[in-house]
């Protein structure tokens, strides 16, 4: 069997076995869920709000600490970074880990989303397959993002934002070798969940009012908001995770973490759990729902003080989020993203309607700030175009869709050039990229082509000692060092054909008036972009290789990199 048949083979088994596993994921979510619930009396304030977001985060961080012993944290960014740094391979533990960790941490409460985790675990379900099956880095990536994609289509039965996902977020190339195993891997993810869960779709919209061309303009401004909206998500979400590093004290921080996040769950209950339950409360127009267990709830036949309490919850989202994961809790941005863009939508919607009466469909709004959000946060606008016309089976809201996405894709790009998942990778220089050129001088480890041949010579040696290293070696270029092994400078032997063959001079000229001093130099710690920019700069052949201090290392050449490159892009490329 070839190894294009051995790929398809696994892809599919892939989509089994990241499928399965994200419908266990799910359905342990809400048994826990379902268990805990027994203890909210509806419509009534309910004190243990305050206690079970601290027991879910104390419980995961004693799972985490004392079992697993490993970061957990933000699961796409962990598979993101697998796929820029070790070559999509992920530890076996990554398989069922975070399924039992953020099931524990949204179970009692977690603001945030089971998405991420069960992305992750179907990423390492096919990363540890191509990996038992030793293929290539290429197709261990491939699986990888094959699992992504299964898991997505999976918990959504939105097999085709499932494939877009990977392509777009996890950023794999979209060709003939790759698209046929991530098809198969979303199938299966989607037509098992039918099988398990259902044909239920997630949210209560399958009936969208038309897309009418007059409310093109409100739709533009949702797009614009939703971009601003999402740089607001990701600097709160940035400035509170730092501020809870700065915790030296492990358990001091789930315990401040939880309190606060119980507190805020306590005012806000909407803000338990994941949340999606909320957003059909909006598109079913189900208000009084949203204020379940609130202390707010005698204020819900004000109108004016239901927006207030709207805005709130738009704003507040982040904070509670971010205070689940920053204090030890395990789960995704994922459903956040969603959340808020819904909640989004149906205030611009109402706050517009209720105003100025233009009777804007409401529930087309909440759809629309959903993809928003979620293209401005991830930097993903397909993804949340198809996810949402998936989700709600309203592919006639297409473009509307499109312009809100797209708009808060562009606003958000102003400010924010990399999204959630890639910040941290981009600043450690770890990013993956579309960019072929860009990716392969990332992939390429530079420092193995390093020159260490060519003849060193001392600052304080003679033209004697130069013409004898000459007779030695082969080659045309010499360096000098200083007597602690520091660069000083260069000797390029055609420069000195003059004095060469002058034994007069051979004692009373030093190579220290002879050396020249190069245009640049490569560091240790470049990067391989900032070496092809050297390169390209200074139109060399060669560089010389230094610490940031200048101790000489070695010479790189330019060839050497050019065919280090072109074997990569020939090896990514091959099918």
């Amino acid at each position: 069997m070839g190894i294009s048949n051995t790929v398809l083979l696994l892809g599919f088994f892939t989509g089994v076995f990241g499928a399965t596993i994200a419908i266990i994921i799910k359905n342990l979510l809400h048994f826990t869920t379902n268990l805990l619930s027994t203890a909210f009396p509806h419509a009534q304030m309910n004190y243990l709000y305050l206690a079970f977001p601290l027991v879910g985060i104390t419980l995961t961080m004693l799972y985490v600490t004392r079992i697993v012993k490993d970061d957990l944290s933000h699961g796409v960014s962990i598979a993101l970074k697998s796929m820029c740094k070790s070559s999509g391979k992920l530890r076996r533990h990554n398989i069922y880990s975070s399924m039992i960790a953020s099931s524990i941490t949204v179970g009692f409460g977690g603001s945030v989303g089971l998405e991420a985790p069960i992305v992750l675990t179907g990423s390492a379900v096919g990363s540890n397959l191509a990996q038992f099956f030793n293929l290539s880095s290429k197709n261990t990536r491939l699986l990888l993002a094959c699992g992504s994609a299964a898991a997505m289509a999976a918990i959504f039965k939105a097999p085709i934002a499932g494939i877009v996902f990977a392509i777009e977020v996890l950023m794999l190339d979209l060709t003939a070798a790759a698209i046929l195993p991530l098809l198969i891997s979303a199938a299966t993810g989607t037509v098992l969940s039918i099988l398990f869960l259902g044909e239920n779709v997630m949210f209560h919209a399958t009936m969208t009012p038309s897309f009418s061309i007059g409310n093109t303009p409100y739709y533009i401004i949702l797009g614009i908001l939703a971009g601003l909206l999402s740089v607001y998500f990701m600097r709160a979400l940035r400035k509170i995770e730092g501020y809870f590093k700065k915790i030296n004290n492990t358990w001091g921080k789930a315990v401040a973490g939880g309190l606060v996040l119980g507190g805020l769950i306590f005012v806000f209950p909407v803000f338990y759990g994941e949340g999606y339950e909320n957003i059909n409360y909006l598109l079913t127009g189900d208000l009084y729902s949203l204020f379940n267990n609130s202390p707010l709830y005698v204020f819900l036949d004000h109108k004016l003080l239901l927006f207030v309490f709207i805005l709130a919850v738009i704003l507040l989202k982040v904070v509670a989020a971010a205070l689940t994961t920053a204090s030890g809790g395990v789960g995704g941005v994922f459903a956040p993203t969603l959340f808020v863009g819904a909640f989004l939508g149906f205030f611009i919607a109402t706050t517009l309607n209720h105003f100025f009466n233009l009777g804007l469909p409401v529930t087309n709004f909440v759809l629309a700030g959903m993809a928003g959000v979620m293209s401005g946060v991830m930097h993903a606008p397909l993804t949340g175009i198809f996810l949402i016309a998936e989700l709600s089976t309203g592919y006639s809201l297409l473009i509307p869709l499109m312009f809100t996405s797209s708009l808060s894709y562009i606003t958000c790009k102003k400010f924010e050039k990399h999204s959630v998942y890639t910040k941290s990778l981009a600043d450690a220089g770890y990013l993956l990229t579309h960019n072929k050129d860009k990716f392969a001088m990332q992939k390429i480890n530079w420092k193995k082509l390093i020159d260490k041949n060519i003849s060193t010579i001392s600052i304080n040696a003679t033209l004697r000692d130069y013409t004898q290293a000459i007779a030695q070696s082969q080659r045309n270029l010499f360096v000098v060092i200083d007597d602690q092994g520091f660069f000083a400078g260069l000797l390029v032997m055609d420069q000195h054909r003059d004095i060469l063959f002058k034994p007069e001079l051979y004692d009373s000229v030093y190579v220290r008036n002879l050396m020249i001093q190069p245009d640049i130099f490569v560091y240790d710690t470049d990067s391989g972009e900032e070496i092809t920019r050297k390169f390209k700069e200074t139109n060399n052949f060669n560089l010389p290789v230094t610490t940031t201090d200048r101790k000489y290392i070695g010479f790189l050449s330019k060839a050497k990199i050019l065919s280090a490159y072109k074997e990569f892009i020939a090896e990514e490329s091959e099918d």
